[in-house]
């Protein structure tokens, strides 16, 4: 069965679309990518994606205007990645501009999570002519699970297992983390594992954007952070924030890493030039999965043998030298040497998930998300 997935993350740059082509029992897969494409957002869409995102009062009309244009991008990165029709099916995640993972409450009561994708996902079966799944983390943040992130069930079905645990890593907006067991020895019937890190390139594209007064949208090939000093020092008082000593579940987004927390963070870098900042927050997001990392092998795990990168970071080489020097003893590399295509990654990821959805396997991971059981994810639209 050939599937497009379309996915926009966090950094709101654009669509990511992949006609993939599946086979085979669902939880081993045989899938073959067809072609893949990429759409960027005009640079006044993304501004309006971003600061939806960033909680600016946003009048309803506005909100709904907003929807339709992602729409019709979703719908045109889709023919540009299929332009002879032959998918039978759209998986499409739609265009998060909020998330809300569940909370426990002072008073010992449990607050349900949510997240807000904005997508009119009826239009967009009928402009492809094709039923379309959407509405993924649903059904997962209603059993009482984080929602997020989805992508690692998935990574371990594309990928399959090797002789020790192997790590994958998503940098865009957001850095998350998939963990696959071994096939074989006494940890290959530990689940699949995953979860959301912290800042991959939301802190760095937002500094970026400021220091140009707008003329850039991110720190191309990192050659402003190569030529910055990383202030150490608080990185490591960074680290000891919240988030990042909570145990997974744990999922996040531009809510908690957004402009706010970008200001904050150069207040307390005031000292340092604007390269300096970029050179900061790009060790930082490495700092930070070297440290999700190393407390997972203080609690017993054996260290991964691989880090594999997906995602707009991995592209950027002063990032991967980070990741290289603070996560010791790993290999790190692109997921592209595995045959899973670094740019395009989340986009098949979607695209197998409208796929179990077609053949109602669970997508989500409750040891990943929290969720009380796994589930069929996604909701169906199709056209008139």
């Amino acid at each position: 069965m050939r599937v497009i997935g379309l996915m926009s993350g966090t950094s709101a740059d654009g669509v990511d679309a992949a006609l993939v082509d599946f086979n085979g029992h669902p939880s081993q897969p045989h899938w073959r990518l067809i072609r893949q494409a990429s759409l960027p957002y005009p640079r006044e869409l993304q501004s309006r994606i971003l600061a939806v995102a960033q909680g600016e009062p946003t009048a309803a009309g506005s909100l709904l205007a907003l929807s339709e244009e992602i729409t019709i991008h979703q719908a045109e990165a889709a023919r540009a990645c299929d332009p002879l029709g032959q998918a039978s099916l759209v998986g499409c995640h739609g265009q998060t501009i909020w998330h809300r993972p569940p909370e426990r409450n002072v008073d010992g009561s449990f607050r349900l999570g949510a997240s807000w994708q904005l997508l009119q996902a009826e239009s967009l079966a009928q402009q492809l002519g094709r039923a379309v799944i959407h509405n993924f983390r649903a059904a997962d943040l209603a059993l009482g699970g984080q929602g997020a992130p989805l992508v690692p069930m998935a990574d371990a079905a594309l990928l399959g297992r090797c002789t020790g645990w192997r790590a994958l890593l998503n940098l865009g907006g957001i850095a998350n983390l998939t963990l696959i067991p071994p096939r074989c020895g006494p940890d290959r019937d530990q689940p699949v594992l995953g979860w959301d890190c912290g800042p991959a390139n939301s802190l760095i594209d937002l500094a970026i954007q400021q220091f140009s007064h707008g003329r850039e949208t991110f720190d191309r090939d990192g050659q402003r952070a190569a030529a910055g000093k990383v202030h150490e020092a608080w990185i490591q008082r960074w680290l000891q924030e919240p988030y990042f000593l909570q145990a997974p579940p744990k999922s996040t987004g531009r809510e908690l890493f957004g402009r706010d927390d970008l200001q904050r963070r150069l207040t307390e870098l005031s000292n340092a030039s604007n390269d300096d900042c970029l050179a900061t927050l790009t060790a930082f997001t490495a700092a930070v999965v070297a440290a999700d990392l190393a407390r997972i092998q203080a609690q017993g795990r054996p260290l991964p043998l691989e880090l594999l990168v997906a995602g707009g970071g991995g592209r950027n080489p002063t990032m991967m030298r980070e990741l290289t020097r603070r996560c010791r003893g790993l290999r790190v590399r692109s997921s592209d040497a595995l045959a899973l295509p670094a740019a395009s990654r989340e986009a098949i990821v979607f695209a197998l998930l409208a796929w179990w959805h077609q053949r109602r396997h669970p997508g989500n991971a409750p040891a990943v998300t929290g969720a009380q059981r796994a589930i069929v994810l996604g909701q169906r639209a199709e056209p008139a």
